[in-house]
C-alpha cells in the first residue's frame, strides 16, 4: 500500500500544521504531545522531495540534470525558490520568538502579541 506524504499545511486555512500524535505501525503504541520539528519538516512536500533528489545526486546540479528531466536553469530556479522558502521560515520563526519574548517580559500585552502574530502569519 502506497503511503501519502503528510502535508505541512492545514487543508482548511493554510497555516502550518503541528505534529501532535505518533503511532507505531508494528505494535500499535500511540503517543501524543507537542513534538519538535525542523524547518525542513515545514517545507512543502514538493520541496522536500526535490531536496531529497538533490541530496541523492550528491548536491550536484549536473547529476540531477543527467538523471532527470529538468535542465540546469529549471533546477537552479527550484533551488533558489527552495532556499528562499527556507529562509522565510527561519525569519518568521525568529520574529515569532521575538514577539513571544516581548510578551514574556511584559513589553506588550496578550492582545498586542496576538495582533502581531496574526499580522506576521498574514504576510
Amino acid at each position: 500500500m502506497r503511503r501519502k506524504l503528510l502535508s505541512t499545511s492545514c487543508p482548511s486555512c493554510g497555516l502550518p500544521m503541528q505534529t501532535v500524535a505518533m503511532a507505531c505501525a508494528g505494535c500499535g503504541v500511540k503517543i501524543e504531545g507537542n513534538f519538535s520539528e525542523t524547518f525542513f519538516d515545514r517545507l512543502p512536500a514538493e520541496d522536500q522531495k526535490f531536496l531529497e533528489q538533490y541530496l541523492l545526486a550528491g548536491f550536484s546540479i549536473k547529476t540531477m540534470e543527467q538523471t532527470g528531466s529538468l535542465g540546469y536553469a529549471a533546477i537552479r530556479s527550484r533551488l533558489d525558490r527552495l532556499i528562499a522558502n527556507y529562509a522565510a521560515l527561519v525569519k518568521m520563526d525568529a520574529q515569532k520568538k521575538a514577539i513571544l519574548e516581548q510578551l514574556r517580559t511584559s513589553k506588550i500585552t496578550v492582545a498586542e502579541a496576538k495582533e502581531k502574530l496574526e499580522n506576521l502569519l498574514g504576510d
